[in-house]
């Protein structure tokens, strides 16, 4: 569909049809946008969901192009852009500040993320991400391809980014927290309008005497509309509490994008020396964290730590951080 100001309003299936058989057009997976007011998180799962060169180029690209995106990293072929909402001018150069992020604005219900690029960088723009599972329509104001350049605006739900830490729920016996954790991710993840975006295990304080083995916390988001965030909590409480086999397990929820620098700063102190129940309430407290005894308190010490590094698996990992 056009409209009177000259540009086509596209649904994906309209896309799809516009370029079927075409080869030179490789959809994306899905796209997804959150936001907590005052900025936006983007996760976009590349072409076919392994065009890892793809991702590590956008990856390279966009954040020296657009001064909207402050951060920026690639997990296999999945790009996770943070931007702030507004608008920017873009100065492309072929192979150099080939593409970008150009206008990031938000609506009650949605989030518009408009881009700009050359070449085959403006093909993925307008005919790889309109295909994509998530996004709404597509407004396209200049088609590319070749060497031509490529403008056009995605436009995604508004999601809300919910992260759980969650510590202590397996026995000397029995168990094992990342694996719970996951299940717990997985299983919710399979109901409509909830993603399951990541699982982050983070490494505690070794010489913990009451741990079990290797001493993790882990953390999980998740992607969800405002109206199932009380649920996907109680659901998540629910699952610990059925199947724990520990009887201190804590569970941690932040809602929101960036992780606070106080809450850093408690999670490297959890990596490398024992803290108290009442130092992880503080942390907490501080970050605007809800904190939930499932079945006992000394899980949230591993609980509040694991949310510090749920943006950051490889550091979360190590000890020394």
């Amino acid at each position: 569909m056009r409209n009177g100001d000259d540009m086509d309003i596209l649904k994906p299936e309209d896309i799809k049809k516009r370029f079927e058989g075409k080869f030179w057009v490789s959809p994306y997976s899905r796209i997804l946008a959150m936001t907590d007011g005052a900025v936006v998180e983007l996760v976009e799962d590349h072409a076919r969901g392994t065009c890892y060169g793809g991702a590590a180029w956008e990856v390279h690209h966009y954040p020296k192009t657009s001064s909207l995106i402050y951060h920026a990293r690639r997990d296999g072929p999945r790009n996770i852009f943070r931007t702030r909402i507004g608008e920017t001018r873009l100065d492309l150069v072929p192979g150099l500040a080939a593409a970008g992020i150009e206008k990031v604005s938000t609506s009650k219900s949605e989030i518009r993320v408009q881009y700009s690029g050359l070449g085959g960088a403006g093909v993925a723009i307008a005919m790889a991400r309109g295909q994509a599972e998530g996004v709404e329509q597509v407004e396209v104001y200049e088609w590319g391809g070749g060497g031509k350049r490529a403008r056009a605006a995605v436009v995604l739900p508004r999601y809300e980014k919910v992260v759980f830490g969650i510590d202590d729920t397996d026995s000397p016996e029995t168990g094992a927290t990342w694996a719970l954790a996951n299940e717990i991710g997985y299983t919710l993840g399979q109901e409509v309008g909830v993603y399951h975006l990541d699982h982050t295990i983070n490494q505690l304080y070794p010489q913990n005497p009451h741990k079990t083995q290797n001493c993790v916390s882990i953390a999980i988001s998740f992607a969800v509309p405002a109206e199932k965030k009380k649920w996907l909590i109680s659901r998540v409480k629910d699952l610990l509490a059925e199947h724990t086999v520990s009887d201190e397990t804590g569970l941690a929820v932040f809602t929101g994008i960036d992780v606070p620098e106080d809450l850093k700063r408690y999670s490297r102190m959890a990596k490398m020396r024992m803290v108290e129940v009442e130092d992880a309430r503080q942390a907490a407290k501080q970050a605007g964290i809800i904190l939930y005894a499932v079945t006992g308190e000394r899980g949230l010490i591993g609980a509040v730590a694991a949310i510090g590094f749920y943006d950051d698996p490889d550091s979360a990992v190590r000890v020394d951080v």
